[in-house]
């Protein structure tokens, strides 16, 4: 198919799989999917806070009254992904062990709290910067909503006739990846494994599994429409450039590693190129973070409000 518009809101594809888009992209501006068989659906994510949800249910609702959504899938456990889960009710809620157990990590009260600390003036740099980033999403309210049902490895649905095939790839982004693959429709849904026109952050890794993912969708998939997490839908192109992307902030990460350059020092060196131009580049501190992580594994993990500060002082 030829390319998508970038627009809010419903995008009806091929095959039967409909992509639910929220431009720009941004921190918590997520994409979801659907996927519809003969009479039921399967959906692959919800939103990041219950008015958002909601109106992209109604938005799929003159495809779902005859198909009604027995299916849920969250592709990892981030808030922008699964938050919405208490309205889709009565679907067989479908995602990794591993994101399972990483979901409760991040409640929605936690969220709140710091965007309220952060509008109150507390926690200075760091504080505001959460605030900018989050202080769109209404995060009071919200009851998390686990999974019902996980998989290691590789899972497969009937939506009704159409096989939806559930890829375990992390951990990469998360703890708990994984992406669902329509291959009557030749459709790769890759939560975020996949950000378009946007900078990818790294909370978990190893940054090696997330390029695998790539290779994966890429050279084994063969995918003609790709919907990412975060930006507009593409095809094995945008797939690419989320790799190269991966490689050179690998190769640069442990480039200075090995010179023994400090992370900070390392963070504010690393000239982006080509992908200077992405949205939310400040990420690149996360990331820089996770390659050292994984270099020398007894730093231990970075708590989030140091990343969250060491990304505010990069954020434009």
């Amino acid at each position: 198919m030829g390319r998508v518009g970038y627009e809010r809101g419903r995008v009806d594809l091929d095959g039967g799989c409909h992509a639910w888009l929220q431009p720009d992209g941004g921190w918590g501006w997520s994409n979801a999917g659907l996927v519809v068989g003969d009479g039921a659906s399967l959906l692959v994510d919800t939103l990041f806070d219950l008015k958002l949800t909601r109106e992209m249910l109604d938005g799929f609702g003159p495809l779902t009254g005859a198909n009604p959504i027995g299916t849920l899938v969250n592709t990892h456990a981030n808030g922008d992904h699964c938050y919405g889960n208490e309205l889709v009710t009565g679907a067989d809620i479908v995602a990794t062990e591993a994101c399972a157990e990483e979901m409760p990590g991040t409640p929605p009260e936690l969220l709140a709290a710091m965007v309220e600390a952060g509008e109150n003036g507390e926690l200075g740099e760091t504080g505001e910067f959460f605030a900018r980033i989050f202080g769109p999403f209404e995060f009071e309210g919200i009851t998390l909503t686990p999974p019902t049902s996980t998989f290691t490895g590789r899972h497969e649905v009937d939506v009704a006739g159409t096989c939806v095939e559930l890829l375990e790839v992390g951990p990469a982004h998360t703890a708990g990846d994984c992406i669902a693959h329509v291959p009557g429709a030749s459709t790769v849904f890759t939560g975020d494994i996949c950000f378009i026109e946007g900078t990818p952050i790294m909370w978990a890794g190893p940054i090696g599994n997330w390029i695998d993912a790539c290779d994966l969708i890429i050279e084994d998939l063969h995918p003609e429409v790709v919907v990412p997490g975060h930006g507009p839908v593409t095809d094995v192109a945008g797939v690419r450039r989320m790799r190269d992307y991966l490689v050179f902030v690998d190769a640069q990460a442990r480039a200075r590693h090995a010179d023994g350059m400090p992370l900070e020092e390392a963070i504010r060196d690393i000239a982006l190129g080509e992908f200077a131009g992405w949205i939310d580049r400040e990420r690149l501190a996360v990331n820089v973070d996770t390659v050292y992580r994984e270099l020398d594994p007894e730093r231990g993990r970075t708590d989030v409000v140091t990343l969250f500060g060491m990304m505010a002082a990069l954020a434009p």
